[in-house]
């Protein structure tokens, strides 16, 4: 069967549920399903330390939001492949979130006869089906660096276009490091 849709998680107010008990007869959560996320940071991440990557844009989350695993990976494959293969060693893209949260599902039954089989809402903890990031509004989901003005607008497009693969409403935002000024430290 396919994952419930998004929505029946996504807008839904939540308390961080992460607990993993040490002790197995105490655990709720028997097992804990894997991460999806391969990486975090890719591209060139010195460049970007160094300061020779100054133009920097950030996809910000407007709502707070839950985002799953699955969805993270899928933007994440999608903008690595376009600015890999438009500008290799001039980018440094970090993903900013991390899903800790782990979701459950009570499944039900369908068909003939499944009415007696079911206890409903009697037992109505569920089964993990995966892990989530809950975001908070103003929260940086992703965070890319490129080193000239041309790279930015790739990416500012490329953003564009994973937009409607997140849950929720988000808005991206530019900087150039390289006209902002930086206070000195006293």
């Amino acid at each position: 069967m396919a994952l419930r849709k998004a929505s029946a998680y996504s807008r839904r107010r939540v308390r961080p549920y992460t607990r993993k008990s040490k002790v197995k007869s105490k655990s709720y959560v028997k097992a804990v399903p894997p991460i999806k996320i391969v990486k975090y940071k890719m591209g060139n991440e010195k460049a970007y330390e160094e300061g020779k990557l100054p133009f920097v844009i950030e996809l910000v989350s407007d709502v707070d939001v839950q985002i799953r695993d699955n969805a993270i990976e899928a933007t994440r494959q999608y903008v690595n492949k376009k600015m890999d293969k438009s500008y290799a060693g001039q980018y440094f893209f970090h993903i900013q979130i991390y899903p800790h949260h782990i979701q459950r599902e009570n499944k039900m039954l369908t068909g003939a006869g499944s009415d007696r089989m079911q206890t409903g809402m009697q037992k109505s903890f569920g089964k993990t089906i995966g892990r989530a990031a809950i975001v908070k509004k103003g929260k940086t989901i992703f965070l890319v660096a490129t080193s000239t003005q041309k790279a930015s607008q790739l990416v500012r497009r490329t953003l564009t276009v994973i937009k409607p693969k997140l849950p929720g409403t988000t808005r991206i935002l530019s900087k150039n490091l390289a006209t902002a000024s930086i206070p000195l430290s006293p």
